[in-house]
């Protein structure tokens, strides 16, 4: 499954209760929620953005949510391609920032004024 970058998905959308979506429109919004949809995505998202810089390396997110490596990368790659995170590598480590406005993007689209 191909997830879209959650700002391309969401920069075309009204909020939810301002006009109908496409289907085209609620497929991609489907696929960034069910992105995000995770426990354990959300707190890899919610550890990144309280590290500092808003950046952590992947060897420092295994240990809070006590699940396996490959485990741990799988959330991240999910949370990549949804355009969530984004990955940077720093000789053997790699390092994973919250895409500025993401979020914030797809709480927009809750907003019910």
């Amino acid at each position: 499954m191909t997830l879209l970058p959650v700002i391309e998905a969401t920069a075309c959308c009204a909020p939810l209760t301002r006009d109908a979506m496409t289907q085209s429109q609620a497929d991609d919004l489907a696929k960034s929620l069910k992105a995000i949809a995770d426990p354990a995505r959300l707190r890899l998202i919610s550890i990144i953005a309280a590290s500092e810089g808003q950046e952590a390396c992947v060897c420092d997110l295994t240990e809070p949510l006590e699940i396996g490596q490959p485990t741990v990368s799988h959330h991240l790659k999910v949370l990549t391609d949804a355009g969530f995170v984004t990955r940077s590598k720093r000789g053997t480590w790699a390092y994973y920032a919250l895409v500025p406005g993401a979020l914030d993007s797809l709480a927009r689209l809750l907003v019910t004024a």
